[in-house]
């Protein structure tokens, strides 16, 4: 167990570095317009953050202790067509579930 102290001294860390990282952009460049190659990469932060979050989770999940699960790899990649293919962001969500809850359940 976490003692008191050490848990406000993470939550307040994280607070500043939080504000820090978002002061640089909204209060110290906010006002002045950033080059279009910037803005070009800033596009692609979430297309880049969101796998990156996503991926370990398919291949080594924590339900299974970290064992490789075909069910679960399935409906990443169901989910990764789907969202690829249609540029539906519900109905890529909705596959990846309905494999992941028919799947699992199909095994218990």
């Amino acid at each position: 167990m976490i003692d008191t102290d050490t848990l406000w001294t993470v939550i307040l860390t994280l607070g500043a570095g939080s504000f820090a990282l978002r002061f640089v952009f909204l209060g110290l460049v906010g006002d002045r317009p950033l080059p279009p190659w910037l803005l070009r990469h800033l596009r692609y932060t979430a297309v880049a953050i969101l796998p990156a979050l996503i991926a370990p989770l398919l291949v080594w999940p924590r339900a299974t202790d970290g064992e490789f699960e075909p069910v679960r790899f399935t409906a990443g990649i169901a989910t990764l067509a789907v969202a690829y293919f249609t540029r539906n962001v519900l109905a890529a969500m909705g596959t990846g579930a309905a494999i992941l809850v028919l799947g699992l359940g199909f095994l218990s």
